[in-house]
């Protein structure tokens, strides 16, 4: 093949795994010399190795599926226009180089990609570029405002989201969208397309779905479309999101955005510039602008780590705190299978072993409790949500879990979430716990909460008994005492929610946001 006379660029996709308003597609298939243009995806093998410091599964079954799901979504997108995804499983540093030796180095015009912001990934392009021999570009399309765009260096980012989000929003705008040829160039001839792995490739099973999860979707770019159409023009549903938002049950509380953000299968320009049609066409309030409130947030994220680099993952965080954390493997493992005798603790953490999601308040919950009631290490927590979570996003996974342990951006200090008022004030009749720790399901209205406090009467009658068929709790903090015993009158009733939380009390942006 190195005779050939074919000029081709090679795209190298990673978490950018869409057609749409995406500026290195847009860039290559407008390229003037390239006859060919080559998409690759590689299975990086380091991504399904252990995390870090504790060597959970980098990349767990449920984000495995959805990553597959993804993978293959874009390639039969690509065919359909023409083109093809090629797939390679191996180092992208090793895989390039060894393609543009096989097209003929004199072949390959330029090899792009979009940039990423932490460590492993710039190391990662820092190979590219001394490894490929040929011309290098870059794009940057992971966030809602361009990097160029914003009205501050990076090293001046400020350190306080609201800060960051009116700087933004007054003196910035989003780009507009990008749009694709519906003919595409073909990749050069004769060059193997690569086999789709599978689950067993990576040694893991086929996921089952769980038919109670509140993400009942698919990986890639024609899911995460039709579901912008859904949650927009079909339901109506983001005219009412800053109301619902803090759901825990069903799957339109939310828009579920984030998942298919984290892979790059849908532009956050996409969902702003739908928003502002939806906002012209039908309605504005509050809650079509709190969905792009989100979007900022998971932008300024991303900022935040091309600050501060590696300090994202250091103990101390990116404030330099010192926190006498402990690493009680017991503790752990109580939290993380969802044993703690806390139940609304243990559905949360449930739900995202069986489903890999969690909605945004149980994520702000079960962070809390790792952290200012268990005072275990909060990397422990951070990743084993990067091991669980599909719509793990390293920037906005390891910014909140600083945020969450009072050593990242939070300007409220010692933030701590009261286990008991926070689950009766968002599942206030007790219908999640009971979804997900069935054990107690016969335990009625808000008693739920606090099984260790209900009478022995109570307890046999709803056949569970602390210590044999649920656990004790592992911690009582002191402040679950006031309500205790308020949860529910004497026909199990939940309360009105007279004082009911209102507003985030705090961002765990990544997750199951916007």
């Amino acid at each position: 093949m190195s005779g050939t006379a074919m000029k081709t660029v090679i795209c190298l996709i990673r978490n950018d795994l869409r057609l749409h308003d995406n500026e290195l597609l847009h860039w290559a298939y407008s390229h003037l010399q390239a006859s060919h243009v080559l998409p690759l995806y590689c299975f990086d093998p380091r991504h399904f190795a252990g995390t870090y410091h504790f060597g959970f599964p980098k990349t767990g079954a449920h984000r495995l599926q959805f990553l597959l799901e993804s993978v293959d979504d874009l390639r039969k997108s690509l065919k359909a226009r023409g083109s093809n995804l090629i797939i390679r499983q191996g180092k992208p540093e090793d895989v390039v180089p060894a393609i543009i030796k096989c097209l003929g180095q004199g072949n390959v015009i330029a090899v792009g990609f979009q940039e990423e912001a932490t460590q492993e990934e710039l190391d990662v392009e820092a190979a590219l570029k001394k490894n490929c021999g040929v011309q290098i570009k870059t794009f940057w399309g992971s966030t809602l405002y361009h990097k160029e765009d914003v009205p501050f260096k990076i090293q001046h980012v400020p350190d306080v989201y609201t800060q960051f989000r009116k700087a933004v929003e007054g003196q910035s705008s989003v780009r507009k969208l990008l749009e694709i040829p519906e003919q595409l160039k073909p990749p050069p001839p004769d060059l193997e397309e690569g086999e789709m792995p599978t689950m067993q490739t990576f040694g893991m099973q086929g996921e089952v779905k769980d038919e109670r999860s509140a993400f009942p979707f698919c990986g890639g770019e024609t899911e995460a479309l039709s579901r912008l159409k859904h949650y927009l023009w079909d339901s109506d549903s983001v005219a009412k999101y800053k109301e619902t938002r803090n759901g825990m049950v069903g799957a339109d509380y939310s828009t579920k955005f984030s998942t298919w953000l984290a892979h790059g299968s849908i532009s956050p320009r996409k969902i702003f510039w739908e928003i502002k049609r939806y906002e012209k066409e039908r309605t504005a309030n509050q809650s079509t602008y709190w969905v792009i409130f989100e979007l900022i947030w998971r932008d300024y994220f991303k900022f935040v780590a091309l600050k501060y680099g590696t300090r994202l993952f250091f103990l101390d965080g990116i404030m330099g705190k010192k926190i006498q954390w402990k690493q009680d493997p017991k503790l752990f493992q109580a939290w993380k299978t969802g044993n703690t005798g806390v139940p609304y603790v243990d559905a949360n953490m449930r739900e995202m072993a069986a489903t890999g999601f969690m909605s945004n308040r149980g994520r702000q919950n079960v962070a809390s409790f790792l952290t200012k009631d268990l005072h275990l290490d909060w990397r422990m927590g951070a990743e084993w949500f990067e091991s669980c979570l599909i719509d793990h996003d390293v920037c906005s996974n390891y910014g909140n879990w600083q945020y969450a342990a009072g050593i990242g951006n939070d300007p409220r200090e010692d933030r701590k979430f009261n286990m008991v008022k926070q689950g009766m004030d968002y599942d206030p009749e007790g219908e999640y716990v009971r979804l997900w720790v069935p054990e107690l399901s016969e335990i009625k209205g808000g008693n739920v909460h606090t099984p260790w406090a209900l009478s022995k009467a109570l307890l046999s009658k709803a056949r569970v008994n602390i210590g044999e068929t649920y656990p004790h709790p592992i911690v009582i903090a002191k402040e679950w005492a006031k309500h205790v015993g308020r949860q529910s009158d004497s026909r199990g009733r939940a309360p009105s929610g007279k004082g009911r939380q209102r507003g985030i009390d705090f961002y765990f942006k990544n997750p199951s946001k916007p």
